[in-house]
């Protein structure tokens, strides 16, 4: 284990919905790291395409098929985990609903197309740390990083289900830290602004990739899935070990706080 205060080499991360679009942007990344990755998608051919690219560039992964909104397959998820390498050193709970929903008026959202948004966006998230957690208790400590969205700072229209689902990440996110934080376990939240993923393209079309960056971004240009890694890497890293509760926005500096 590197003494490097932001070195992640040798740790053991969970990615969910690591078998497409930016999760799987960070399971390469992580391996390119030093991590053992553990793929955890609902999608298992897509689980094992990450993992097959990790392994082929010399990196240590393996696949998980896991629905985040099942208990059972959320705790078999981490018992895999620990079964493979032995611990668990972060989650990265990254798996949502987002690019296959229609963006429509809020009052056109079906009640049943709300429940399962929140379902795996919110119970996901709060299944998968509870599958984690007494794994990172008992070898002493661990990481949890949970993705959110920058819609929580702008209020973006058309989807509603999923900014609120999004919203509520970060209200789990900041008590979940007071109540692990005893167990040296940090729990953060990243915000990404609009994202450039394949999975955003294929659904958005013409409009992800003809849209213009924001006019009131610092950083003129699209934002990508490798401009949401280092955040995730920071804060799996002994480095981010004193930060707990926090959301960390990366959108290229359109919304500050």
């Amino acid at each position: 284990m590197s003494d490097y205060m932001l070195s992640i080499k040798d740790k053991v991360v969970i990615v969910t919905g690591g078998g497409k679009g930016i999760g799987r942007v960070y399971c390469r990344e992580l391996a390119k790291a030093g991590c053992k990755v553990v793929a955890a998608d609902v999608d298992d051919d897509g689980n094992a395409e990450t993992v097959a690219e990790i392994r082929d560039a010399g990196g240590d992964a393996i696949t998980a098929t896991t629905d985040v909104s099942d208990e059972a397959a959320t705790q078999e998820m981490a018992a895999k985990t620990i079964d493979a390498f032995g611990r668990i050193d972060g989650l990265v709970n990254n798996a949502s609903l987002m690019s296959v929903l229609e963006r429509r008026d809020w009052h056109l959202i079906p009640v049943n197309e709300w429940d399962r948004v929140q379902e795996v966006n919110m119970r996901g998230v709060f299944l998968c740390s509870k599958a984690v957690y007494p794994q990172m208790k008992e070898q002493g400590g661990g990481s949890i990083v949970n993705i959110s969205s920058g819609r929580f700072w702008s209020g973006t229209p058309n989807r509603l289900h999923y900014s609120t689902s999004k919203a509520g990440v970060i209200g789990l996110t900041r008590s979940l830290a007071r109540e692990i934080g005893p167990d040296n376990i940090n729990v953060n939240a990243i915000t990404p602004g609009f994202t450039l993923s394949d999975t955003q393209v294929s659904s958005s079309g013409d409009y992800a990739k003809n849209n213009a960056p924001p006019s009131d971004r610092c950083i003129q240009r699209h934002q990508y899935p490798e401009d949401l890694c280092g955040a995730v890497m920071f804060l799996l890293s002994p480095g981010a070990a004193f930060i707990s509760g926090q959301t960390l926005n990366v959108d290229g500096g359109q919304h500050m706080h």
